[in-house]
């Protein structure tokens, strides 16, 4: 038997502190609700000498239809849902009876039983099949339908749940959330206790999603002192990664020092300490950046240092296809293409063909993709070798749509192995290609640039080409920001908005927008690609919202809700945010597709849309690739999402990788083009109201943009430039290259 005590995430009853606790046993008939995160949950319980179910509300670290609970609380009635049992300690005990262990092998607990093969193992087994199961599982294999691989799934997941079961115990008691305890499980194995014993702040740098304040929790009840230097060091780990998270490839040492100090609550000297103590290990490195000492991560410090290099290195060569003369290339390629280019648009194709590294920046609309394709026409004719990457998925399908041919993945294209946690192509065995060419460079982080220009050889050419004034890369650095501020890679900009592209509204606004002046709505005719809507409060931005997604749009434009369209906000959180905003696109796009299942806080149906929020290089699926669901098999506890036509199947256990996708954040969007965008903006989302952001929600809409929000919320984040920049050193380091 085992007892879970009350997260903190669970309320005691107002009044209810010092009633007199109450004992109740029965069996769960069912689950109304569960959160893996707190582990609170709503039970529909059985119990002796009762006719009717009465409702029980408590935390446990898991719990399945079926099982039994035995508990201590105090009854409360809730305003909205009556008579209650609050559940101060819940202990869960497996079921006896024939017809309880049934409904809990069925509940999906292990995945490769469902109803059908639980009640097919109790007719056989009867109350042994627990036994059964632990002690002589090959006798599976007696049943039909259950041959040896299925066999071997059942004997391996019971035996993780109860190893798991035993883990939840000890870090329940130590203050860790219960969804974790599988991934700590899945690291560890069976020395998880031990491993957390012995320096439980490994959790934050070892287990994906499992951070520094969980870790300290359990620390302190383990009894680390909070003043101790494992501590110190653990936390200044943290708030540097803080601020890489941000996108910073570096902290000033004592903005450093005072978060660090303020975070943990303890003396500055023994921060600074920790710091000198990690800086002597090499977990952490210090350098000076325009004067002031400042302190980096190892792997974002030698990034900066292997991106400065190898730009050097690959510039210091000639193109590998020698001199092309631009008198005689440029009216070929005219002629050829039937497209007349313009005098920015001469001076970026030649200095591409006659140098060795080149960036192209601007915004939409003044034709980068006409120069990329005038460049590509001359180099095909000379027989040079391309190489075409991006930084996404998405991006690499648009970029091989406009210049019609192949375009990977920049992990594709260096050949990601994720068995081995490492890229196949790299100094020793690079990239063959005369030109790279990567599109979308804005999105690129200082690691995955450092990654792609060591597997280059130094004889080919490299074009970088992207528009500066979107949001930076989600990861670490602002690479084609620096590179272009360096002074030291020839770079053209494009400012000049063509004839073909003026006709479009989303074009002429986007460029007011990032030239500080408000979208025109004016031209907000019905045929405008281009539709601005004010609204008073956040409640009316959400209401005109939803009914512009569920009606207007599909009624007037005959597109998709749910395939065709993308709305961007700039926060999770909120009335407006992406998960409230996602659970009522869902009840009102997806409502009645069945079978539904609930995992990690979201609800799932065949028909949702779906966004991978994590690399996956096993499923070949990235951070921000959408989808949507195709099929789910409870029996199996595995469902399919289909990513542009590709099925890739996922166990329940591994849905914390996923989530709803009606909404996205506009940082998510980066790199990704949708048919229409609709945009929430309120006063609500001030601390990120910025120009570029908005710039990036309304260059994401190829055909349609709706921006529906606040006049006040819309001017500030018009007038609103970042005055921060991230802290990098790649300029020094390319200019004293």
């Amino acid at each position: 038997m085992s007892t879970f005590t009350l997260t903190p995430d669970f309320q005691i009853p107002d009044g209810a502190e010092n009633a007199k606790l109450e004992h109740l046993t029965g069996s769960i008939e069912r689950i109304t609700f569960y959160s893996p995160v707190s582990g609170f949950c709503v039970l529909r319980v059985k119990v002796p000498r009762r006719s009717e179910l009465i409702t029980v509300v408590g935390n446990t670290a898991t719990v399945n239809p079926g099982e039994l609970i035995d508990c201590d609380g105090v009854w409360v009635n809730n305003q909205s849902y009556g008579l209650q049992f609050s559940a101060r300690y819940l202990r869960i005990i497996p079921p006896s009876t024939r017809e309880g262990i049934e409904r809990y092998l069925g509940s999906g607990m292990v995945p490769g039983i469902g109803p059908r093969f639980a009640k097919k193992l109790v007719n056989a087994f009867g109350e042994q099949i627990f036994d059964i199961i632990e002690k002589n599982p090959k006798r599976l294999e007696e049943l039909t339908g259950i041959g040896r691989k299925r066999r071997a799934r059942i004997e391996k997941a019971f035996s993780e749940q109860k190893v798991i079961r035993e883990i939840m115990v000890f870090l329940q008691s130590h203050g860790v959330t219960t969804s974790r305890a599988v991934r700590i499980y899945k690291t560890y194995g069976d020395k998880s206790v031990d491993r957390v014993r012995e320096n439980p702040y490994r959790l934050a740098l070892d287990i994906y999603g499992i951070g520094f304040k969980t870790a300290d929790t359990i620390a302190t009840q383990l009894g680390i002192p909070r003043d101790s230097l494992m501590r110190a060091q653990a936390g200044v780990r943290h708030v540097l990664q803080e601020y890489s998270t941000a996108g910073n490839c570096a902290a000033h040492r004592m903005h450093l020092q005072e978060k660090s100090a303020q975070l943990l609550e303890i003396p500055e000297a023994i921060i600074s300490q920790a710091i000198d103590a990690e800086i002597t290990a090499e977990n952490l490195i210090a350098e000076d950046i325009y004067g002031m000492p400042s302190v980096f991560l190892p792997a974002l410090y030698r990034a900066e240092i292997g991106v400065a290099g190898n730009l050097r290195r690959l510039m210091v060569a000639p193109p590998p296809w020698g001199w092309i003369d631009p008198q005689l290339a440029i009216p070929w390629v005219e002629k050829k293409t039937g497209v007349t280019l313009s005098d920015s648009q001469r001076n970026a194709v030649i200095k591409v063909l006659n140098g060795k590294v080149t960036v192209i920046t601007g915004g939409p609309g003044v034709g980068k993709t006409t120069i990329v394709n005038s460049i590509l026409r001359i180099l095909r004719a000379k027989k040079v070798e391309v190489v075409l990457c991006a930084p996404t998925g998405r991006a690499a399908k648009r970029l091989s749509e406009t210049t019609s041919a192949p375009a990977r993945t920049i992990h594709r294209a260096l050949e990601f192995n994720p068995h081995e946690g490492g890229f196949k192509r790299n100094s020793e065995f690079p990239l063959v290609a005369d030109l790279i060419v990567i599109d979308e460079t804005s999105m690129v982080d200082i690691v995955l640039m450092n990654q792609l220009l060591r597997a280059i050889p130094y004889t080919s050419a490299l074009l970088l080409v992207g528009d500066v004034d979107q949001l930076p890369s989600v990861g670490p650095g602002m690479v084609l920001g620096d590179i272009i501020s360096s002074g030291v890679v020839p770079t053209v900009r494009l400012t000049e908005i063509f004839r073909q592209a003026e006709s479009s509204q989303i074009i002429v606004n986007a460029h007011r927008i990032n030239q500080g002046l408000l979208p025109n709505q004016s031209i907000s005719t019905e045929k405008s690609d281009f539709h601005l809507i004010y609204a008073k409060t956040p409640e009316e931005v959400r209401t005109r919202l939803l009914e512009i997604v569920t009606q207007q749009i599909p009624q007037r434009f005959s597109l998709n809700p749910i395939r065709d369209v993308q709305v961007l906000t700039p926060m999770n959180r909120g009335a407006l945010g992406v998960r409230s905003l996602n659970i009522e696109l869902q009840k009102l796009l997806n409502p009645n597709s069945a079978p539904r299942i609930e995992r990690f806080g979201n609800s799932y149906a065949p028909g949702d849309k779906v966004i991978q929020m994590v690399n996956n290089y096993d499923k070949e699926v990235f951070n921000g690739d959408i989808g949507t669901i195709s099929q789910i098999d409870t029996e199996e506890g595995i469902l399919w999402i289909n990513y542009e036509s590709r099925a890739v199947k996922y166990e329940f256990a591994e849905l914390d990788e996923v989530s709803l996708a009606y909404a996205t954040t506009i940082h998510k969007s980066q790199g990704s083009e949708y048919h229409a965008v609709v945009i929430a903006l309120s006063t609500q989302h001030f601390t990120l109201l910025e120009r570029n952001l908005l710039y990036t929600a309304v260059t994401r809409g190829r055909n349609l943009v709706v921006l529906i929000g606040q006049p006040q919320a819309i001017a500030i984040a018009v007038k609103h430039l970042d005055a921060t920049r991230r802290l990098t050193n790649l300029p020094t380091r390319l200019k004293n290259n």
